[in-house]
């Protein structure tokens, strides 16, 4: 069989670690043959795998939408294509051929519903966006997705057959088991997040202030943005200084700085729309303690972890009654 791997969109970050886990696992399928269609991203070819790069699609949405509506599907006869599998959420447009759908846009299927006003990009990719996608998959022959949460979303929105979704993990790196110690006379909250607007660090920042009027000064609030993300974010910023809130932007940390710091710190994870949460699988196997916001995906990444405690994603109340109970502990090892 000859199959046909579109992905066109990936060109760093977590796409193409997923990208590069199909490859890995297609080198050692030698029963199939295979073609890539990237843009950017290079992988060297095999003697059963040829990849093709069209760095051009990159130029604009209109070359994109070129690409995907009328160059594509010629590539598919060209090579005589049995089967595709699409790693961008949508199925390919115009392929007569049966299609596997890998679906890693958490969006369209989380609890919380954008308003336009809110983020027209994020409106956008679930009113409109999302609808194609659901479409897709109903169209799909097959459904990758990266969680079960992700899978029972989709079969209960889509109204589809459970056996037509498979569950497939990402390879992510997860740091060892430790020894977790607070420093009592000033504990660590860690919330390790970009700036984007569904990470929530408004209700983390209003749990402090909730903290501050209780008398309680004597911890850290360690953030990896710099405060000069967004105008959301430097709002928060100022809000911080102005308030002398105990937030320290630390902007991105290395992954062996992350990994040390959960030795050492309680996670806070307040976003209300992910696919997985990696912090929250790092700061389990680390043995860390966690704070998370209760949402699908975090029920179903930690939920029968005994140390994780949830709260109401946009209540800093709840947050700042779990924050206290690590503030108000005697003792330096929990």
């Amino acid at each position: 069989m000859r199959i046909l791997v579109y992905d066109v969109a990936a060109d760093s970050g977590g796409a193409v670690t997923v990208l590069k886990s199909f490859y890995e696992e297609f080198c050692r399928d030698t029963e199939n043959e295979y073609v890539f269609v990237l843009s950017v991203f290079e992988l060297p070819d095999t003697e059963h795998i040829r990849v093709l790069n069209y760095p051009w699609v990159k130029k604009s949405p209109f070359h994109r939408l070129y690409f995907d509506h009328v160059r594509a599907h010629r590539l598919v006869k060209e090579y005589q294509i049995d089967q595709v599998l699409s790693l961008q959420n949508i199925e390919l447009p115009h392929a007569g051929v049966p299609q596997t759908v890998y679906e890693h846009n958490a969006l369209p299927f989380s609890e919380y519903r954008f308003k336009l006003q809110e983020s027209f990009r994020l409106w956008f990719t679930q009113q409109i966006l999302g609808r194609l996608m659901k479409r897709s998959i109903r169209s799909a022959e097959k459904v990758l997705v990266q969680t079960g949460w992700m899978k029972q979303e989709i079969v209960r929105q889509c109204r589809i057959s459970e056996d037509k979704v498979e569950v497939k993990f990402p390879p992510v790196d997860l740091p060892k088991e430790q020894t977790c110690r607070l420093n009592r006379e000033q504990p660590v909250f860690l919330y390790p997040a970009n700036a984007s607007i569904y990470k929530n660090h408004r209700t983390l920042l209003k749990a402090c202030e909730l903290l501050q009027g209780q008398g309680y000064t004597r911890y850290q609030v360690i953030w990896t943005v710099t405060g000069e993300e967004n105008d959301k974010i430097r709002a928060l910023r100022k809000e911080s200084e102005e308030k002398n809130l105990p937030v320290v932007f630390r902007g991105v940390l290395s992954k062996e700085e992350l990994f040390a710091l959960y030795s050492s710190s309680v996670l806070v994870f307040p976003s209300y729309i992910e696919t997985i949460g990696l912090p929250l699988l790092e700061a389990k196997a680390a043995g860390t303690w966690i704070l998370a916001a209760d949402c699908l995906y975090a029920r179903d990444m930690v939920g029968d972890y005994e140390k994780a405690e949830f709260f109401e994603p946009f209540s800093e109340k709840e947050l700042c009654r779990g924050m206290k109970r690590f503030l108000d502990m005697k003792n330096d090892i929990y």
